[in-house]
């Protein structure tokens, strides 16, 4: 169980900015193998990161007038807080991507292209329209559903997080392992951790489907038809997995035609992207299942 704390803080740590410092830093301790160890931990990352978002975003949903337009504001919010939260990490490892693959078809020189600590066009384009996407997404979530922006939020950040560890399993790093942030990565990612990102994913899922289900024996929600659908909460987040893995499918082919592998910029990108393919995943399926909107335009 010690273990198992020091993992997750050291992933903490690495994909966040919350402090690990101090007395409790040193009792974590690192090493390459421990950090390697702490990607089982890349979901329970997002328990923390999407809980903290969703918490804020509920707040300001009860403090804001019953308005779409109040959504789009807590959207934003909750966006800024996030990229507070984690310090662009995976933004910027997006950025690096789009200018790498946008800028060159030549393997060798996109992966150079990548190394590069400055943002080009490419990335600039890249990192302004996925956090376009993002807000909107997230209002209009808000607007069909408040609680559904909430919990949407919460388990978004989790699977988002669980992808990247298939692509760690199933390529090669192909990034300048000597210098790279995620040389311990490398290495592919043991069956027994992958279990445990697993758990954390199905776990997030669970909560999600429990919190939507019992909200809705609170303020039943109804189709076209007039019944309720306090079961269909378990096809909407299925729908938005499935949104969220045929992005990760998209990108992992990607990466294996044009780099023959993955560098870590490539799993701040899958993260990025899955994010938004599951909400977009909770909007189609809710348009699906002909739920109305519970908000004003």
């Amino acid at each position: 169980m010690l273990s198992f704390i020091r993992h997750y803080l050291l992933a903490v740590q690495f994909f966040t900015r919350v402090p690990v410092t101090g007395r409790l830093a040193a009792w974590v301790g690192f090493s390459p193998a421990m950090l390697r160890a702490s990607a089982a931990h890349f979901p329970g990352v997002g328990w923390l990161v999407g809980a903290a978002v969703a918490a804020l975003s509920w707040g300001l949903l009860q403090m804001l007038p019953p308005h779409a337009l109040a959504c789009g504001v807590v959207a934003a919010l909750g966006t800024v807080f996030t990229v507070l939260m984690t310090g662009a990490f995976h933004e910027d490892g997006l950025a690096d991507v789009a200018d790498g693959l946008g800028g060159s078809y030549q393997r060798e020189r996109a992966l150079d292209i990548m190394k590069d600590s400055r943002v080009g066009a490419f990335g600039a384009i890249a990192v302004a329209l996925v956090l376009l996407c993002k807000v909107m997404l997230l209002a209009l979530l808000g607007a069909l559903q408040p609680a559904l922006l909430v919990v949407g939020l919460f388990a978004g950040h989790v699977v988002s997080r669980t992808w990247p560890l298939l692509t760690i399993r199933l390529l090669p790093h192909v990034g300048d392992t000597a210098q790279s942030k995620s040389k311990p990565l490398a290495d592919q990612i043991s069956v027994g951790s992958l279990g445990v990102a697993f758990l954390w994913c199905f776990a997030a899922l669970g909560l999600a489907g429990y919190a939507l289900a019992a909200m809705d024996l609170v303020a039943p929600v109804a189709n076209r038809a007039g019944a309720s659908l306090q079961w269909s909460w378990a096809a909407v987040l299925a729908g938005a997995v499935v949104c969220s893995g045929l992005s990760w499918g998209w990108m992992h082919r990607w990466f294996a035609r044009r780099l023959q592998g993955f560098t870590g910029d490539c799993l701040g990108a899958i993260q990025q992207v899955s994010e938004i393919a599951f909400y977009l995943g909770l909007a189609l399926m809710w348009g699906a299942l002909g739920l109305p909107a519970a908000l004003p335009a």
